[in-house]
């Protein structure tokens, strides 16, 4: 078995707590056997550029932070061209993937996890425009809130926690606004003004378990669609929150439906969010899932 393993990791994920925890961390990793490479990263985009440049000598690449540093490091994982398993340890404000996973919030069992747990091959969202390919690991999203979390000061997510996330938004209601989108999947087609969309591979969002939909799996090939119909005054918004929230479909306010592919077009650029970072702004989108297109290490139990 190839003993090389690749650690990136943001040191100001969080509360940066994986300061403390960093050579407790390693030391598992070095009596696994590992031989490591550490990567500490100072902005966005170099733990995508650590892993899409790494040689294919590694047989592990474990990355630490929240999910837009998971993100990045399956974008790179996808970019290199070849697949290697990969291990983490959320150390982030949310941490909605890793929840999903069923992950150790403590970062030394999450460290444990990589070392003596298993593989399970789960789904990736491909996310095309303009010729362009970019990738995200479990929402893809638009509307309202949706650059909250890359808008919110990183100090305010780490003292703050959902909070900061909650706050922000708020700033954001009086000036909900709409987008008319035209929606297609699998032969059928919707037309309709909406002021929030999210396409989903995860059991949360945003720290809310349960508001993608029932019997979700990560391994399926399909994703969970929701898009929330624009309210005509601010009882049918608090209505449209609280069905989201509890799961009651209202589908005079909201569509929802499973597909493993579908299109959204748009007149005017529509700004999306992709794993709570920046996804551009774009007129049309069309968004794949990739049947279980990456190798994340879970606990035996887990599969």
């Amino acid at each position: 078995m190839n003993r090389k393993l690749l650690f990136v990791y943001n040191p100001k994920a969080g509360k940066a707590l994986i300061k403390n925890k960093l050579a407790e961390i390693l030391n598992i990793f070095a009596k696994a056997g590992y031989e490591i490479t550490v990567v500490p990263t100072q902005k966005h985009d170099d733990a995508r550029a650590a892993v899409a440049e790494r040689r294919d000598e590694y047989g592990l690449v474990v990355c630490s932070g929240g999910d837009g540093t998971l993100d990045e490091v399956v974008t790179g994982m996808i970019q290199s061209g070849f697949r290697t398993p990969i291990g983490y340890i959320p150390a982030g404000s949310t941490n909605d993937f890793g929840g999903s996973l069923a992950l150790p919030k403590n970062m030394i069992r999450a460290a444990e996890v990589i070392v003596d747990g298993v593989d399970f091959s789960c789904d990736v969202g491909r996310f095309r425009y303009d010729e362009v390919e970019d990738v995200f690991v479990y929402i893809a999203a638009f509307g309202l809130f949706t650059d909250v979390s890359y808008e919110t000061d990183q100090d305010m997510k780490n003292v703050l926690g959902h909070m900061a996330y909650l706050l922000e938004g708020m700033k954001r209601l009086p000036g909900i606004r709409s987008f008319h989108l035209k929606v297609s999947w699998e032969g059928n087609e919707i037309e309709d003004d909406f002021i929030f969309g999210m396409i989903t591979n995860s059991l949360s969002v945003g720290g809310f378990k349960n508001i993608t939909g029932k019997n979700v799996k990560l391994d399926d090939g399909v994703f969970e669609v929701t898009l929330i119909r624009h309210p005509r005054n601010p009882i049918e918004l608090n209505n449209i929150m609280l069905s989201l929230l509890n799961r009651d479909i209202d589908t005079d306010a909201m569509y929802c439906f499973r597909t493993a592919e579908l299109t959204l077009e748009s007149e005017e650029p529509v700004a999306w969010t992709l794993d709570g970072e920046n996804g551009g702004s774009h007129t049309k989108v069309t968004i794949r899932n990739e049947h279980k297109g990456m190798d994340i290490r879970v606990k035996g139990d887990r599969i």
